[in-house]
């Protein structure tokens, strides 16, 4: 493994202040996640309502990330997320002293996550446009592969982190340490200063650009594919995180600290998963890697689902969040390479809503059916119909490797242009 190879997209100054400020603030949020979930779950002892409160919190980004492309594509990325970032500090702030006041509601969290969506459905897809801005094309892959490492790093400690001191003081003083992490990033977005006007496409409409954003994607066959694929993974398979509480509490009888572990092993999985993806220097052979991904993360699920050993699911953990991140960043990849610039906002819009939009729905689904059947068997059903949906892209992918190849091309052409600048170029490959 060569350092520089794996850390390329660091040497932008930019993007470091933008991605260190970043980790800080997303291991506050992982410590979050873990504790609003053991809250939800202290407070109901319910499968639903920690399907509802899920899907509260992610139902915004599928009904309005759309909007926050757009909003990315016409005004300026670095005040959006300096808004965006902000916002969710002080909601987070709200949770921690109504939870250390103890006079926290189911209610109260679910309304809380609610806002937070709505935030994040603006948030999402601007990061994912605006670190972009950050990086020359030929480190794109890079700064994809290291924006996922970061995120997955936080996934590692958060959690671990979560779960020590949900046991030992409560869940408040987690959401009070996730609203003070906003301050990193929002220092980070201040040190970057302005980043350069692009150019947007002001004087359209509003309608006729968000109508352009979801035209490319249904008029592209590659795109699509990956966007049903990622669709079908986010709502019959993430929603195994919904469930975990249950599954560390009354199968695993390991309490906070196994939720911890759990979701802590994913992590560790995940991120190894990114650093794989990041010394990857081009596009080739993603296509494969994307199949793979989804198939395997559905084969960890069904086995998952049917442990009752606590080192067995943490293993499955692990091997599911490798794998799952392998198609999620592969996929992002190949979209962000086939994108042309003045769409990205509103179609990496279109890819968060069909990523995190489709868990909520999800989320429901799987809270509803574990009501009714159990998590391990909904777990089960839904690690099977990963398989199937990555069997049906395996199928449909040789029809696609040619017109991949073909928009691919078309924007390196378009990044060599004397109006775009000389950024480098991404090897062409299978998508």
């Amino acid at each position: 493994m060569k350092l520089p190879t794996l850390l390329r997209a660091l040497r932008h100054r930019d993007f470091r202040l933008f991605s260190f400020g970043q980790l800080i603030s997303l291991i506050g949020t992982w410590m979050d996640t873990v504790a609003e979930s053991w809250l939800v779950y202290r407070l109901s002892h319910s499968a639903l309502l920690l399907g509802i409160a899920a899907f509260a919190s992610q139902i915004p980004v599928f009904l309005l990330a759309p909007v926050g492309g757009l909003l990315a594509d016409r005004y300026d990325r670095r005040r959006i997320l300096l808004w965006t970032q902000g916002l969710s500090g002080i909601l987070a702030m709200i949770l921690a002293v109504l939870t250390l006041t103890h006079v926290v509601t189911i209610w109260h969290v679910i309304t809380l996550a609610g806002l937070f969506g709505l935030v994040n459905a603006i948030d999402m897809p601007t990061r994912q446009a605006f670190f972009v801005d950050l990086v020359d094309r030929k480190d794109l892959m890079n700064a994809i592969a290291l924006n996922s490492s970061m995120f997955n790093g936080a996934r590692v400690v958060g959690p671990a982190v979560a779960g020590l001191i949900v046991a030992g003081i409560g869940e408040g003083w987690c959401f009070f340490a996730n609203s003070v992490s906003y301050l990193a990033v929002i220092t980070g977005l201040v040190m970057i200063g302005h980043n350069g006007e692009r150019l947007r496409d002001k004087g359209l409409s509003a309608v006729h650009q968000l109508k352009e954003g979801f035209r490319f994607v249904l008029h592209e066959p590659p795109v699509r594919a990956l966007l049903l694929l990622l669709g079908a993974v986010s709502l019959f398979g993430m929603a195994y995180s919904v469930l975990m509480p249950l599954f560390a509490d009354e199968i695993l009888h390991s309490g906070p600290q196994g939720l911890g572990l759990l979701m802590g092993s994913a992590g560790v999985g995940a991120l190894c998963g990114a650093l794989t993806l990041a010394m990857k220097r081009e596009v080739y052979g993603l296509g494969r890697w994307i199949t793979l991904g989804a198939i395997g993360f559905g084969a960890a699920l069904i086995v998952f689902g049917q442990s009752r050993l606590l080192w067995l699911s943490c293993a499955m953990m692990l091997v599911a969040g490798y794998a799952m991140m392998v198609q999620m960043s592969s996929s992002n990849t190949v979209i962000q390479a086939m994108v042309p610039d003045r769409l990205r906002g509103r179609v990496m819009a279109i890819y968060a809503s069909t990523f995190m939009g489709m868990a909520p729905l999800g989320a429901l689904l799987s809270g509803t059916l574990a009501h009714r059947i159990g998590a391990p068997s909904t777990v089960g059903i839904g690690g099977l119909l990963c398989m199937i949906a990555g069997g049906a892209f395996a199928w449909a992918r040789p029809a696609l490797r040619p017109l991949a190849h073909r928009l691919i091309v078309a924007q390196q052409v378009e990044a060599a242009s004397p109006l775009h600048g000389s950024g480098g170029t991404v090897v062409p490959g299978e998508e």
